[in-house]
């Protein structure tokens, strides 16, 4: 059966449905979520308030556009969270992670120091562009999605995808020379 299918099903009052809709699309967009926060757990947390907005208030989405609304909805939730948690971040360095890391890969501590802080930077940089942009970036990079995944992703079209990761890359590296580094390979 269809997305739309199993929704609407659900809507009529098949729990059976809403069930099948949230076991075919709960790693996903975890995974997604994942992708935003940098945290499993919140990730977890935050695919199934997702869930719950979607199975509790029943909105009416459009045919076709039920995968689109669920990725759209996570984003706007791992947004509202990121923007709490910037108001109230602080810098610090996980001794935990950089031991981790260094008995994963065998590198000197200097390394991981150094790895540590260009992920730092990155992070740094990322969280001060645009959220569609960062988004773009994130899936195209990170997630290997396809311009046209990212279109339904994001709601957009395939030209619209174009000129995000274009315009990202360019504000990106702004960022990015403010914080010293040149000649990023992005």
């Amino acid at each position: 059966m269809t997305d739309d299918q199993l929704y609407n099903e659900y809507r009529s009052g098949s729990q059976q449905a809403g069930d099948t809709l949230m076991l075919r699309y709960a790693d996903v967009v975890t995974a997604y979520l994942e992708g935003f926060l940098h945290s499993a757990e919140d990730a977890e947390d935050l695919m199934l308030d997702c869930f719950t907005v979607l199975l509790v208030r029943k909105p009416a989405i459009r045919e076709g556009h039920f995968r689109a609304y669920l990725f759209k909805m996570a984003r706007n939730m791992a947004n509202r969270l990121w923007k709490l948690r910037f108001r109230r971040q602080e810098f610090s360095l996980d001794e935990e992670a950089v031991l981790e890391t260094l008995a994963a890969e065998g590198a000197s501590p200097e390394d991981a120091v150094l790895d540590s802080e260009r992920s730092a930077i990155l992070q740094r940089c990322l969280n001060r562009i645009a959220p569609q942009y960062r988004e773009a970036l994130w899936l195209y990079y990170y997630m290997d999605r396809s311009y046209a995944q990212i279109a339904e992703a994001i709601g957009g079209n395939v030209k619209k995808v174009e000129d995000l990761l274009r315009n990202g890359k360019k504000r990106l590296r702004q960022e990015l020379e403010k914080e010293g580094i040149t000649h990023a390979d992005i």
